[in-house]
């Protein structure tokens, strides 16, 4: 009974993995025949066929993983370097230096 069993479930699998695959399959025929028709369409009326890009640029993807939660919701643009209708003070430069605390 236990062989009849495993059997079974060694078919349905091998099934199940068989349409999985035929699947794949059917959607890579439909998109190669889709982007074909795109590339005949664009011979018949004269205009240039134009490859399928997909752009990725990877300091995005990397930025987003590593942004804080709140850092994400908030994204800070940058402002005018100066203050509209403020007048320009000059830079201080007597600061007192003192020690770090421990």
């Amino acid at each position: 009974m236990n062989t009849i069993f495993k059997l079974i479930l060694r078919l349905v699998l091998l099934a199940a993995g068989l349409v999985f695959a035929a699947s794949l399959l059917l959607a890579a025929v439909l998109f190669l025949v889709l982007w074909g028709l795109r590339a005949a369409w664009a011979r018949l009326v004269g205009k240039p066929v134009a490859p399928f890009v997909w752009r990725v640029d990877a300091r995005t993807g990397f930025g987003s993983v590593f942004r804080t939660r709140s850092g994400a919701a908030k994204v800070a643009e940058p402002g005018p370097t100066t203050p509209v209708g403020r007048r320009q003070l000059p830079d201080i430069e007597d600061v007192e230096v003192k020690p770090p605390r421990e």
